[in-house]
C-alpha cells in the first residue's frame, strides 16, 4: 500500500525525500517542529502504517478538485497575462510603472544630541 501511495506524494502531503523507512507495521518520516529552535527543529516521527495512511489521505483532494494555490486567475504561470487581460476587459489602465532607482537614496544623517 505504501509503495502505491508513494507515487502520489509529490506536492500532496509529504515529499518522497521526507520518508525515511517503512515496514509492515510502521512508517518513519522527517518533519519540522516549529516550536523548537536550532538543529533540533528536524524531528523523526514513527507512526503505525494505518495511521500514516489515514493522515496522508486527509490531504488527498477528491476527483475534479484542484489546489487553489496552483489554479485560477492568479496561478503563478499565467498571472501577469491574466491580470493584463482582465484590465483590458474592464477598460482599466495599468498602473504607471515605478521609476527604477539607479542609486540608492542617501542615508539620513543621525541626529546628535549634545549633553
Amino acid at each position: 500500500m505504501l509503495a502505491y501511495l508513494s507515487r502520489y506524494t509529490h506536492r500532496v502531503a509529504i515529499s518522497n525525500s521526507r520518508l525515511i523507512a517503512a515496514d509492515a507495521n510502521t512508517v518513519a518520516f522527517r518533519y519540522k517542529d516549529y516550536r523548537r529552535k536550532g538543529a533540533n527543529r528536524q524531528q523523526i516521527m514513527r507512526l503505525a502504517t494505518g495511521e500514516f495512511i489515514r493522515r496522508f489521505l486527509i490531504h488527498v483532494l477528491p476527483h475534479g478538485f484542484h489546489r487553489i494555490r496552483h489554479y485560477g486567475l492568479f496561478a503563478n504561470a499565467a498571472r501577469a497575462d491574466n491580470i493584463a487581460r482582465i484590465r483590458g476587459l474592464l477598460g482599466v489602465e495599468p498602473p504607471p510603472a515605478q521609476p527604477e532607482l539607479t542609486t540608492p537614496p542617501p542615508m539620513p544623517r543621525p541626529v546628535r544630541a549634545f549633553v
